[in-house]
């Protein structure tokens, strides 16, 4: 019994000093003083999600409200700091907070167990069901998930209600995508017969829209999923700590049913009245300027770096050959949308203030640069053999050989391919939009968050991208009768 006494003694003491300790370095995590330190909350969201999130535009500007932005503000309020908003696909918010590339991801995010595993989480600040949205001649037919066997069910990839619906609806095709503007142009299109959301979305997406109406399902989920919750990197206690507090003082002040939602309401209502696409030219303005920063800085730095690793690709240096192959061979086996994402989370975890524009531009030059070596390439290798050997027998260096008499010879045979490239190059472009830079199609995207339009947008983008396509391809073709003439 002494034994036992003594064991308990020891436990009780041993806890008695560990657990200060663990107070400790919970408060000494360095999360929280780092934001302070660097006096900016940036936080990560996805805002295509009324009334958590979406935009609005104010005196031509983009402004991101709703009731996660309400949260946010306040949170860097209580904190001292500037809040910073980092707009970007919900399926890569997790993976930008792992990378530090926010500080904290708020997006009406359910925290499962399975994000509790690389996460951590604040208090669950706001709670509703999960909804269905559904057109509105198919209400009689669409009560409860019984009703939809073999139906196609939409859900935003990386969701709770992706996993409900492959759980609870097995019977059913299920169809993601990132962005919810896409998947209710699905349903309005008949591409989808419903779309999985939480109740204040639906809500939202219905009484903006009177095609659609939204119905509860009767989902079934577990105490531990249900409601949105603020992530945080794994570790960050302090900054879970201070998030607490500022969603107790908005519970206890009730500022979300009296404030924030009827707030958002009022976004929403204003963005129905002024929907108009006219008044959101501005935006597609901003879209094309960033297309062709983007387009015009990685034709230049493409084409800089392919004539180099065409040059080496065909170098007798065994070394400068074999990079040059490795380096074109991986790039060209790999998609650009990886290269994207791995230049911004992985090299940017590394490189803290790497910005989104400048990651896509590196990201896009260097894809460019592989297809570049190899249309430079085969020109360089269409020359014939005898034009060299007369070049160097008149004692021209190989260096001169190559200056005055190869490369533009080459130039003038791989003109329409590489002006192809660069053509390719806009369209291409487009992917950056995954890492939030406001190309056209993020701006496209904007745009349609905002006026509730899913196809009026994408008609005007498509336009948009001939016009550039287009005008350069003159431009390219005045210049490839220029070389024909010469």
């Amino acid at each position: 019994m002494k034994t036992k006494s003594l064991w308990l003694f020891l436990c009780v003491f041993v806890c008695a000093l560990f657990i200060p300790f663990q107070q400790t370095q919970a408060a000494t995590d360095g999360y929280l003083q780092k934001v302070k330190d660097q006096g900016t909350l940036v936080v990560g969201t996805s805002a295509d999600y009324p009334p958590y999130e979406f935009t609005v535009k104010q005196n031509g500007e983009t402004k991101y409200v709703g009731l996660d932005m309400e949260i946010a503000q306040k949170f860097a309020d209580n904190l001292g700091v500037k809040l910073v908003v980092k707009n970007m696909n919900f399926d890569s918010l997790l993976v930008a907070l792992e990378t530090h590339k926010v500080d904290m991801v708020i997006s009406g995010m359910n925290p499962t167990p399975e994000r509790q595993q690389s996460v951590d989480f604040s208090k669950v600040y706001y709670s509703g069901d999960q909804y269905m949205l559904i057109n509105k001649k198919d209400l009689a037919h669409f009560k409860t998930i019984k009703s939809f066997k073999n139906k196609t069910i939409g859900a935003q990839t990386g969701s709770l209600q992706y996993t409900l619906v492959k759980q609870q609806m097995k019977n059913n095709e299920i169809k993601g995508l990132a962005k919810l503007n896409d998947l209710v142009i699905a349903l309005q299109s008949g591409k989808v017969n419903a779309v999985a959301m939480e109740e204040p979305t639906a809500r939202a997406f219905a009484e903006n829209n009177s095609g659609l109406v939204a119905i509860n399902p009767k989902f079934k989920v577990d105490a531990g999923q249900t409601g949105a919750a603020i992530a945080f990197p794994k570790g960050a206690t302090s900054l879970v700590n201070a998030a607490n507090k500022t969603i107790t003082q908005i519970k206890q002040q009730n500022l979300i049913n009296k404030k924030y939602i009827p707030q958002a309401g009022k976004y929403m209502a204003g963005n129905t009245k002024s929907n108009s696409i006219l008044n959101y030219w501005t935006y597609f303005a901003k879209g094309i300027e960033y297309t062709l920063i983007i387009t015009v800085v990685s034709v230049f730095f493409g084409f800089a770096l392919g004539v180099l690793f065409a040059l080496m690709r065909l170098s007798r240096n065994k070394l400068f050959h074999w990079l040059a192959v490795a380096y074109i061979e991986f790039v060209r086996g790999t998609p650009l949308m990886v290269q994207v994402m791995f230049v911004y989370f992985g090299i940017g975890a590394v490189i803290q203030s790497l910005p989104a524009l400048v990651a896509g531009i590196i990201a896009v030059s260097l894809n460019s640069t592989a297809y570049v070596a190899e249309v430079i390439r085969s020109g360089i290798e269409s020359i014939p053999a005898g034009q060299t050997e007369a070049a160097r027998s008149l004692g021209m260096s190989q260096k001169l050989t190559y200056r005055y008499v190869i490369i533009p010879q080459a130039l003038k045979n791989i003109w329409p391919a590489l002006g192809n490239e660069f053509i390719t190059l806009i369209k291409e472009s487009s992917i950056v939009s995954i890492i939030g830079v406001t190309d056209l199609i993020y701006q496209m995207q904007l745009v349609q968050s905002a006026t509730y339009k899913g196809v009026v947008p994408i008609f005007i983008a498509m336009v948009i991208y001939f016009v550039m396509t287009f005008s350069l391809s003159k431009v390219l073709g005045y210049f490839e009768g220029r070389m024909k003439h010469a």
